[in-house]
């Protein structure tokens, strides 16, 4: 595709990266066709191929209105896209370089700005978002219904985490929103680590990986939650930990991509990319070690639901699934497993018409096997699909802990 940067855009940062991306798309349309946003509303501005036109015309200087940022607003992000795309186009990076060019140039009104004001105040922050679901809770039958279904209705208390230290050490990312809504998932991670004798070394002062942040358009304040958790785990790294390991996939998503976002900072760069090397998805872990030491009983009929920072960010689609069955889990087939629940980690809020209508396509593609229980591998995915109150949804290593002999 070709390009002519603006003056403006070519004073950006990442002008060169926005450059190179923008000319690698060759008008295929191929990411239409997977495309969530674009399935739904059939408005070409509202797919990939679409939506690189718009950043293409904001940063040749051609004029930004609310429209070009309500399309770019209803993109899930999900990078589906990225997976069918035959050319390699990096589609997420350029619209986060185009979603900050957006925000600075057309002003949001009044009730979107509290909205994801009150979002980047609540949610990175654990004690916070506790007592603000823990209230919630008390006050339910008082709620507003959508409001009332994004509490948890499966939420196991947590268990006691192991005591004893092994030679072989993690470092593991509580995350933000997990400790309140599903209190047990890193606890059952941590047991079943133990019990292929691999510690999880603590490190409290590391805090939310900065996503929610960034992908609210404070690009800025995302990053500077990634330098604390950066300098946070840096000790244990230096230790010898061998892996920094996520229960939420979008969470990973984000920490493995520490090191291309702080490229261009001289005192992270290095540290950043260390630990986006390190950075580990539970599943990458476990498939790794001799499972079948555990001795797991494994009777109940599951569906997976695989999130899309898992199988199109990570790469690691197929990988749960895998485990489960080597563990002797029995898995049903799920159609349109690629396509996103609608979750996206805060889209459920800024977009909750279009979130129900992908949670509920979804819902009916994991339940057309009938499963017991509905499994996946991030927090926002469970708690959305959760919200329907149809089949209960968990996270898969809670069902692998409660299995153990």
């Amino acid at each position: 595709m070709q390009t002519d940067l603006s003056d403006y855009a070519k004073s950006l940062p990442r002008a060169e990266e926005a450059e190179r991306i923008l000319r690698s798309c060759v008008h295929c349309g191929f990411c239409t066709a997977t495309c969530p946003t674009y399935q739904l509303l059939g408005d070409e501005l509202d797919g990939p191929r679409g939506r690189i036109y718009l950043i293409k015309q904001v940063l040749e200087g051609q004029e930004v209105t609310a429209k070009t940022q309500s399309h770019l607003d209803r993109c899930l992000t999900c990078r589906n896209c990225e997976t069918t795309c035959p050319s390699g186009v990096e589609y997420h990076s350029l619209l986060d370089i185009g979603r900050a060019v957006v925000e600075e140039k057309v002003p949001r009104p009044l009730g979107q700005r509290l909205l994801r004001e009150g979002l980047r105040s609540v949610v990175p922050r654990p004690a916070l978002f506790k007592a603000f679901t823990q209230t919630a809770k008390a006050l339910r039958p008082l709620l507003p219904h959508t409001l009332q279904a994004k509490l948890p209705r499966h939420a196991p208390p947590a268990k006691p985490r192991p005591q004893r230290q092994h030679a072989r050490q993690v470092l593991m990312l509580e995350g933000c929103v997990q400790p309140s809504l599903s209190p047990n998932t890193n606890a059952a991670a941590a047991r079943v680590l133990d019990r292929l004798g691999i510690s999880v070394t603590a490190a409290r002062e590391a805090g939310c990986c900065g996503a929610v942040d960034y992908h609210l358009n404070a690009q800025d304040k995302g990053l500077d939650r990634a330098r604390r958790n950066i300098d946070a785990w840096w000790p244990a790294i230096e230790a010898g930990a061998e892996a920094i390991v996520q229960t939420a996939s979008g969470c990973g998503a984000f920490v493995r991509d520490y090191g291309h976002l702080l490229a261009g900072d001289p005192a992270y760069a290095a540290k950043a990319a260390k630990v986006s090397a390190l950075a580990r998805d539970l599943v990458e872990v476990l498939r790794e070690e001799p499972l079948e030491n555990l001795g797991v009983h494994a009777d109940q009929r599951l569906a997976f639901h695989c999130p899309c920072t898992l199988q199109h960010a990570q790469k690691l689609g197929g990988a749960v699934e895998g485990l489960l069955g080597r563990l002797g889990f029995s898995l049903t087939a799920v159609p349109d497993g690629h396509l996103c629940c609608g979750s996206a980690g805060t889209y459920s809020l800024t977009q909750p018409a279009l979130s129900r209508q992908l949670r509920d396509n979804k819902l009916n593609a994991l339940e057309s096997g009938n499963p017991q229980v509905i499994v996946t591998a991030n927090i926002g995915c469970q708690t959305h699909l959760d919200s329907a109150g149809r089949t209960p949804v968990r996270h898969w290593i809670e069902l692998v802990e409660e299995a153990l002999i």
